[in-house]
C-alpha cells in the first residue's frame, strides 16, 4: 500500500480530478486511487468521508487531508522537492503559478459549454463568442508559456513537465472531443500532451468504465 491515496471522480468526467493525478504521475510517486462514481444519489455522502468539501479530488498522505486540485498539486510539489513539479528558474515558476491559477478561476464559459468527457467524439458543436475568446486566451497563453520559457528545453508549457501541463490537460481533452481548431502551436501542445504515457493510462482506464452521465453526453 502507498503511504498517499488520492480519491477522485469518474475519470470519463472529472476534470479535477485528473489534474493531482497527473502530477502524481508525471512526477512519478506512487499513490493509491480511488474512484468515486460522481452524480449518484449516493455520491455526496461516500465523498465527505474522506473530503470535508464534499468535492474531489482529495489526497491523503499520512494523517494529513488536502483537497481541492492546486492545493494537492501545491502540496505535492513542496513534499516532493526533487520530481521538480515547479519550474527551477524563479520566472518561470511565476509565469507557471499564475497560469495555474488563472486555469483554477477562470474559463467558466468553456467548462460549461464544453463538458470533460473524454471518450466521447462530439465534433461540429457551435461556440458562443465566450467560449471562442477563452479559446483564444488559451492558446496565447501556451503560445507565451513555450515561446519565453519552454523551447529547447522539453516539448511542454516550460519545457520539462510540470503542475502548469496537469492543469491544462482536462482542456487538450475537451479540445479533442469536440475537434476544437487550434493554431498549429497549441495544436502541437495538445497532442504531446495527449500522447505522454499518463494520459493515455488515463483515457483507456476512462473509456472503460461502467457509468454514464447523461448531462455530459451532449
Amino acid at each position: 500500500m502507498a503511504e498517499l491515496t488520492l480519491y477522485i471522480g469518474n475519470k470519463n468526467y472529472s476534470s479535477w480530478s485528473l489534474r493531482p493525478w497527473l502530477a502524481l504521475k508525471g512526477a512519478g510517486i506512487a499513490f493509491d486511487e480511488v474512484v468515486v462514481p460522481l452524480y449518484r444519489p449516493e455520491s455526496k455522502r461516500a465523498i465527505l468521508d474522506f473530503s470535508p468539501s464534499g468535492k474531489v479530488p482529495a489526497l491523503r498522505h499520512g494523517d494529513l487531508l488536502v483537497w481541492d486540485s492546486l492545493s494537492i498539486c501545491e502540496y505535492l510539489a513542496e513534499a516532493f522537492p526533487e520530481a521538480h513539479l515547479w519550474p527551477q528558474d524563479a520566472a518561470a515558476r511565476a509565469a507557471a503559478r499564475s497560469a495555474c491559477a488563472e486555469m483554477h478561476s477562470g474559463f467558466a464559459a468553456l467548462r460549461a459549454q464544453l463538458p470533460m468527457n473524454v471518450r466521447a467524439h462530439l465534433p461540429g458543436r457551435a461556440l458562443s463568442p465566450e467560449v471562442a475568446a477563452e479559446i483564444g486566451r488559451i492558446a496565447a497563453l501556451w503560445r507565451e508559456c513555450r515561446t519565453r520559457f519552454g523551447n529547447g528545453k522539453g516539448d511542454f508549457l516550460f519545457g520539462p513537465f510540470t503542475i502548469a501541463d496537469a492543469m491544462y490537460a482536462p482542456v487538450a481533452s475537451r479540445f479533442r472531443t469536440y475537434a476544437v481548431a487550434l493554431p498549429p502551436d497549441a495544436q502541437a501542445y495538445c497532442e504531446t500532451l495527449l500522447a505522454s504515457a499518463p494520459m493515455r493510462q488515463w483515457t483507456e482506464a476512462a473509456r472503460a468504465e461502467p457509468w454514464r452521465v447523461d448531462a455530459f453526453e451532449l
